[in-house]
C-alpha cells in the first residue's frame, strides 16, 4: 500500500460527510468509491468520491491534512484522473500552495478548501 493510499484511507468521516452534502447541494450525483479503478496504464487508482453533473464525472480526493497541500499532490491527482478517463478532478483540503493553485488553474482542477464547504452546510 502506497503512502497516498494510506493517507486516503485516513479521511475523517466528518469531512467525507461534509463533502457529500456539499456536492449534493451543488447538484452533483455522488458515489462513494469502495473499490480501486484500473487505469489505462494498468495501475490501480483510488478516489474518495466520484461526482457527476450531467454527463461529466469527476474523481475527488479528500485530504484531511493539517498542512498546506503542494503541487506534487495536484499532479498525482491529475495523472490518476487522466489514467482512468475522468476529467477535471477535484481536491478538497485545508490549504493549497501557490504553485498548487497555479497548476490546478492551468489544468482545470477544482480546489475546494474545507472552509468553503462548511459554511454552505449550516
Amino acid at each position: 500500500m502506497s503512502s497516498e493510499e494510506k493517507t486516503s484511507a485516513k479521511v475523517s468521516q466528518e469531512l467525507l460527510e461534509l463533502a457529500i452534502k456539499y456536492f449534493k447541494k451543488e447538484g452533483y450525483k455522488v458515489e462513494l468509491v469502495k473499490t480501486d479503478f484500473e487505469g489505462f496504464s494498468g495501475l490501480s487508482q483510488k478516489f474518495d468520491l466520484i461526482v457527476q453533473k450531467g454527463r461529466v464525472a469527476h474523481g475527488v480526493w479528500i485530504r484531511d491534512w493539517n498542512r498546506t497541500i503542494g503541487v506534487n499532490v495536484i499532479i498525482t491527482l491529475d495523472k490518476a484522473s487522466e489514467d482512468v478517463g475522468l476529467s477535471n478532478p477535484i481536491l478538497i483540503g485545508e490549504k493549497f500552495s501557490d504553485h498548487a493553485k497555479s497548476y490546478a488553474n492551468r489544468r482545470k482542477i477544482m480546489l475546494i478548501t474545507t472552509r468553503q464547504i462548511a459554511p454552505r452546510l449550516r
